[in-house]
């Protein structure tokens, strides 16, 4: 995601907010050395409670395990025509392994993928697909659990990182779609709707220092109608383009004093009234923020 408006901390890295396509039942793999479990897969797998199969599926008749020339490896069940279906591991000659339910040859069925860059996913399959419930656990940590699509996020999910931010919500096609919930580190927050990954539509934003905006936006910006409060009591309503007051809006003051008319790049810009605490009315050209005199 781009940045949030003026003054928000940024989203997560964007190469870390999201899961690539996942493709995680790769196909065999040509390598000249012999299999070789890689660290990082090692140690993801040692993190990890043992994989556990249905305790009702009590069939013992898995195969030796059986190496290709290509250097992947498979223990399992076999169908009558030689397919792997049923309980097996398969192991890549890149360290990456599958243990899981098969039909066709292909994961069918609940698994875990443990890739050998030490991601890991775990949940439902549909021919060599992440599909249905799953969950996705990033090396370093980041993690999203949810419902899947042919590989990518789809429908509900919740992603979480490192630091501490949440995202609570709807996604398609891969991407934060639709309505969500985002929690920075920072305890700032976000709720509202979300268009390809961006904050786009209406949504309120919470700072954590207590400013709250309510509206419209546009790609990650302020844009549209919206409300601004402060938490001394300051209040801006009217358009924004570009996360500044832009068009017609009215602020008020804790004092009582009011501007209505015009604003341009944030500052009050064309025809407007001012009436000062006192009731006092000063009506006018403003330029960049300045009454203009008569």
């Amino acid at each position: 995601m781009g940045s949030r408006c003026s003054c928000f901390s940024e989203f997560p890295d964007k190469n870390d907010e999201f899961f690539p396509n996942i493709n995680k039942i790769p196909e065999i793999i040509q390598a000249e050395e012999s299999f070789k479990s890689t660290d990082l897969a090692k140690i993801a797998e040692n993190r990890l409670s043992p994989f556990q199969f249905h305790t009702e599926d009590t069939t013992a008749d898995l195969t030796y395990p059986v190496k290709s020339s290509d250097d992947w490896t498979y223990m399992g069940q076999l169908d009558p025509e030689g397919k792997r279906c049923g309980r097996g591991i398969f192991l890549w000659a890149d360290g990456s392994k599958y243990i899981g339910y098969w039909k066709d040859d292909k994961a069918n069925g609940y698994g875990r993928l443990i890739h050998a860059d030490g991601d890991v996913y775990e949940g439902n399959w549909i021919m060599d697909k992440a599909h249905g419930k799953g969950k996705y656990i990033q090396f370093n940590g980041t993690c999203y659990e949810g419902d899947w699509f042919e590989d990518k996020q789809e429908g509900y999910g919740v992603e979480t990182w490192n630091d501490g931010a949440k995202y609570t919500g709807q996604y398609k096609n891969g991407v934060k779609h639709g309505y969500g919930e985002f929690v920075w580190s920072d305890k700032s927050f976000y709720k509202g709707e979300f268009y390809m990954n961006n904050i786009h539509g209406r949504g309120i934003y919470t700072w954590n220092d207590g400013r709250v905006y309510e509206g419209e936006w546009v790609n990650n910006k302020m844009q549209g109608s919206g409300k601004f409060t402060w938490l001394d009591g300051r209040v801006f309503k009217g358009e924004y383009v570009n996360d500044k007051k832009e068009g017609y809006g009215v602020f008020i003051w804790p004092s009582g004093k009011k501007y209505s008319g015009q604003w341009k790049n944030g500052k009050q810009h064309g025809f407007g009234k001012m009436v000062d605490k006192n009731g006092v009315v000063f009506e006018g050209k403003w330029v960049s923020g300045v009454l203009l005199k008569d």
